[in-house]
């Protein structure tokens, strides 16, 4: 197999590409070799993920675009050490995804290194070669062509000046819309596809890291809100996890659906005179009319308000050309968003002072409430 080291965007975006497209390669006869990922720092994460793992027949990929991120170079210790402990050389067996100028760049511990673009932050990378190596590697590089093919087409599409024929511009208006005129603070994405169980988490990144922002580019207070705080879950089952609130909560939280036509695999049975496809498909179409129009009744626990506001994204089937396109397009959107919103998209200031602070504990550098906290966890 391979395996992926790396934090943030250096797993949530490949992790959630990798898992989209695993069933397809292997139906598709395309499926090259097993892919795994350790992210957390957590020694569980690490040791779970080699516990399951021929380490002396895998490729390990590190990925830190500064060559100094602490999660990703103590996971790395992790691996070397397992390398190690069975026999083997660790630079015979680690490949390197930074950028030129970072210490991994020539380092003699791997056996080549990939670079990305300084001013690619980690979550814009999933079509760099932070997800190129682990996927080109898992599926063999025409499959990720096919997937850089399908967000070249959606980036060209977020570029026409027509706003009826730029699908991410519409859809960055429409959510500017909820945020700033209906004041709602929250968006659920929800994709019908299994396939996607993992990528509401890479779009929870992708949006929260990027417009999680309460100054202007020009670094002035705003005034109004950005950012929308992002969930999700695919359907059915969040049907049967968290749409009661949805439905009939305090709060109103605008919906994008995700759905596809046709399912991936191309495997289904009829039961009760339709499909499985045919049922998650009607799923998708009773929920958008429930939260839209709802239901009157007297017994107020059994009434429906409506007015949920929700859009949808129709595709096909899920391939690596449309994978691509759904990647791209959500990644226009933010940025568009990021325009209107005058803010920056492209730095995250906000991840800086924990890792500061996390610095002084682990120096036993602490006073006040970093000390009550540090001697609570016995650090």
């Amino acid at each position: 197999p391979v395996v992926q080291i790396g934090i943030g965007g250096s797993d949530l975006g490949p992790r959630a590409m990798y898992i989209a497209l695993e069933n397809w390669a292997k139906k598709n006869n395309a499926f090259k070799m097993e892919a795994k990922f350790i992210s957390n720092v957590d020694p569980d994460d690490a040791a779970a993920v080699l516990a399951s793992t021929d380490v002396a027949h895998s490729i390990f990929v590190l990925v830190s675009k500064s060559g100094t991120t602490l999660e990703t170079l103590t996971n790395e210790s992790f691996v070397k050490d397992a390398l190690k402990k069975a026999g083997l050389d660790p630079s015979k067996h680690m490949i390197a995804v930074t950028s030129e100028t970072s210490p991994l760049a020539k380092s003699d511990d791997y056996l080549d290194a990939f670079f990305m673009d300084d001013y690619i932050g980690g979550r814009f990378s999933s079509t760099s070669s932070v997800g190129g190596a682990v996927l080109s590697l898992a599926f063999g590089p025409e499959v990720f062509a096919e997937f850089l093919d399908g967000a070249a087409e959606e980036d060209k599409l977020s570029a026409n000046p027509d706003m009826r024929k730029n699908p991410e511009m519409l859809d960055a208006l429409i959510g500017v819309y909820e945020r700033n005129v209906l004041g709602y603070p929250c968006t659920a994405v929800l994709p019908y596809s299994q396939a996607l169980s993992r990528f509401p988490a890479h779009l929870q990144q992708l949006d929260m890291e990027s417009n999680g922002k309460s100054v202007n580019r020009f670094g002035e207070p705003v005034t109004y809100p950005t950012g929308p705080v992002i969930f999700g879950e695919p359907g059915t089952n969040g049907q049967h996890s968290f749409y009661q609130l949805l439905h009939q909560g305090t709060d109103i939280v605008p919906l994008q659906f995700i759905g596809f036509k046709n399912n991936q695999l191309e495997t289904d049975v009829t039961i009760q005179d339709s499909t499985s496809q045919q049922k998650l498909c009607a799923n998708v179409a009773a929920q958008i009319v429930a939260f839209a129009c709802g239901k009157s009744d007297e017994n107020l626990n059994k009434n429906f308000k409506g007015g949920r506001p929700s859009s949808i994204i129709i595709g096909d089937k899920l391939t690596p050309k449309t994978l691509g396109a759904l990647l791209a397009h959500f990644e226009n959107k933010i940025m568009f968003q990021g325009f209107v919103w005058n803010i920056n998209s492209f730095d995250q200031e906000g991840v800086q002072l924990g890792k500061v602070l996390a610095k002084k504990v682990l120096a036993h550098d602490t006073d006040g409430a970093l000390k009550v906290y540090s001697d609570l966890l016995n650090i």
